[in-house]
């Protein structure tokens, strides 16, 4: 007899809550899907969409980079401390010889605005050149600072390097395709059917608003802009596969991916790797709001500081459950507690730093309580 089950009445609960942004004209559509026993249990899509909608995972997407990096470091491909510009010799320049893998799978390297943007992200030779080009902002293994798509191009660029092959690719024949998932990361022109166009909510909080909530009067600077978001609407970004942040998907692959890391489906990672990532933190720094990172190998963990809400993953969870959300209100998380896995998705991005992560709390909350 297992131990949890789905509570009917608690989906219930979820459904009405995930519907009220779209009733009342927030958000054009949002997806959502409930994971266990290995499995999709619950999927649901709402507003001006089909079940067959694909929504960009933005920073959901890096877990899956992630896995395919353990793949390789339990293969003895990679090795966490060493150099990247063991592999990727430009790299080296500006001070960044000796910065490891670790710290890039950590946002610990030092270059979480270093830019990649589209006149140079499209073929290898390119991106080398501007990753020579980059500077750090502080000592790398310093300090612990969100590298929103920076980190993940030298992981994209690495697997190329290790592999032979894009990351695009690998990632779908070494994750998605022996989970029987579609390809979620590089869409040639013809392959970009049903994918949700991103419109941005209107609304931004106020200095006010800011400071009685998170107690400074404007958000720290990033790179993630109104037209870096809507850039994602592009076909040739669609194409070429952003790695920190470009996956599309529906909601249940998501659900299903963290189905995957809970079970080892199909035995892809090497269980103590798997366990090492997902299960263990290995940089508890703060980030520039103060709140300890918590992460894992590509992961955040929730953790049992109470502060798993300022995560990303609700407030109900286990502190052992790990996920890792997106810009805008995407959500994908999984609890090994209960067995639950959860995927939410939406186009509509909310603008306002405050109303946008107090949804999320409350969506994740209740998705995490469906497991009894």
């Amino acid at each position: 007899m297992r131990k949890h089950d789905i509570d009917q009445d608690r989906v219930a609960e979820l459904v009405d809550r995930c519907t009220r942004e779209v009733s009342e004209g927030l958000l054009p559509s949002c997806q959502f899907a409930i994971g266990f026993d290995g499995e999709i249990v619950f999927d649901e899509t709402i507003g001006d969409a089909s079940p067959e909608t694909r929504y960009c995972f933005f920073s959901a997407t890096k877990p899956f980079v992630a896995a395919t990096v353990w793949q390789l470091l339990s293969e003895d491909a990679l090795e966490l401390n060493a150099p990247i510009a063991s592999l990727i010799p430009e790299f080296a320049e500006n001070g960044k010889a000796g910065i490891t893998l670790e710290q890039v799978l950590l946002h610990t390297a030092g270059f979480p605005h270093a830019p990649m943007g589209p006149d140079v992200w499209s073929d290898s030779e390119s991106r080398r050149r501007r990753m020579a080009e980059w500077r750090l902002n502080w000592e790398p293994g310093s300090r612990y600072e969100y590298h929103a798509t920076s980190a993940h191009w030298v992981l994209a660029e690495i697997i190329h390097v290790v592999t032979g092959h894009s990351h695009t690719d690998e990632v779908h024949r070494r994750i998605t395709e022996p989970l029987g998932l579609p390809r979620i990361l590089g869409f040639s022109l013809d392959q970009q059917e049903n994918m949700a166009d991103l419109t941005l909510c209107e609304g931004e909080a106020s200095p006010d608003e800011l400071e009685a909530v998170f107690g400074v009067r404007e958000m720290p600077p990033s790179e993630v802009t109104d037209e870096t978001i809507i850039r994602f609407n592009d076909p040739h970004t669609r194409e070429v596969g952003v790695p920190g942040g470009g996956g599309y998907g529906r909601a249940a692959d998501l659900a299903m991916f963290y189905q995957a890391l809970l079970h080892n489906l199909e035995e892809l990672w090497e269980p103590q790797m798997l366990a090492n990532a997902t299960g263990q933190v290995h940089n508890n720094l703060p980030d520039p709001m103060g709140v300890p990172a918590n992460r894992g190998l590509g992961v955040i963990l929730a953790g049992d500081d109470g502060l798993s809400n300022r995560r990303g993953l609700g407030r109900t969870v286990s502190s052992m459950a790990f996920g890792h959300n997106g810009v805008g209100g995407q959500i994908a998380f999984c609890d090994p507690k209960t067995g639950l896995s959860f995927g939410y998705t939406t186009n509509g991005l909310d603008r306002h730093q405050i109303r946008q992560p107090r949804r999320g709390t409350s969506i994740a909350s209740l998705a995490a309580n469906c497991a009894v």
